[in-house]
């Protein structure tokens, strides 16, 4: 079995998995949630993501669903961690999610500026990596099943993993 996963994964046809101009106020960028919108009313992202009951099941909900299994860490950009840019001004962004993020398991994150790692409800711990994906890669105790998270997948894609 492949020690990489990439699922429950949209794209823009032209290869966007956000619209341009992230903010708090809008953290897909303008036109992201249109990219996403299959997926939002899914039982699984009702659940996982916005801890609600209910949502639609059937096809999709399957394919999100499994996007959630046997991940043992999370890799992702700094912009789907936050709108935050440059140097962390103080530590108190702690990703889009509130207290209990929808991870479950521990998540690398891909920046320039490093930052103590984040522990938080549920089981995530966020690690701010600035040495580069192979550095996530190759994390101490880092579990054999991982996915990634848009812009990581073209780091992990032009880095050989």
């Amino acid at each position: 079995m492949s020690q990489l996963r990439v699922s429950c994964f949209s794209l823009s046809l032209d290869g966007f998995a956000a619209g341009p101009e992230q903010s708090r106020e809008n953290p897909l960028g303008i036109h992201g949630p249109e990219i996403h919108d299959w997926q939002f009313d899914t039982a699984t992202f009702q659940q996982y993501v916005l801890g609600k009951e209910g949502g639609e099941t059937g096809i999709d909900d399957d394919f999100v669903a499994r996007g959630f299994e046997n991940v043992g860490a999370w890799i992702m950009g700094r912009n789907m961690f936050g709108p935050v840019r440059g140097h962390w001004p103080d530590d108190s962004w702690k990703g889009w999610w509130g207290d209990t993020p929808p991870f479950q398991a521990p998540v690398f994150v891909l920046t320039h500026h490093a930052r103590d790692p984040i522990e938080m409800l549920g089981g995530t711990t966020f690690y701010f990596v600035n040495e580069g994906i192979h550095a996530a890669w190759r994390a101490p105790g880092r579990p054999q099943a991982t996915g990634m998270c848009a812009s990581a997948v073209g780091w992990q894609r032009s880095s050989n993993i």
